[in-house]
């Protein structure tokens, strides 16, 4: 697995849980979705991912976007 498919499971199940708990326990869980999506749109930009970072150290293999 690559850093960036890693980069975008992590993201993709922020995305599902926080919708979950959102639903079915506060609705202020979305602000983590809200949150995940904006880290999303900044990271595009930048190439600046604080969860790439971790996976990096954690000694996932580099990909094409996160290096």
């Amino acid at each position: 697995m690559t850093l960036d498919r890693a980069v975008m499971i992590f993201a993709g199940c922020v995305v599902l849980l926080s919708v979950a708990l959102g639903v079915f326990v506060n609705q202020w869980w979305l602000a983590l979705t809200a949150f995940a999506g904006f880290n999303m749109i900044q990271s595009s930009f930048t190439g600046f991912c604080p969860a790439a970072i971790v996976f990096k150290a954690l000694g996932v293999k580099p990909g094409a976007s996160f290096k």
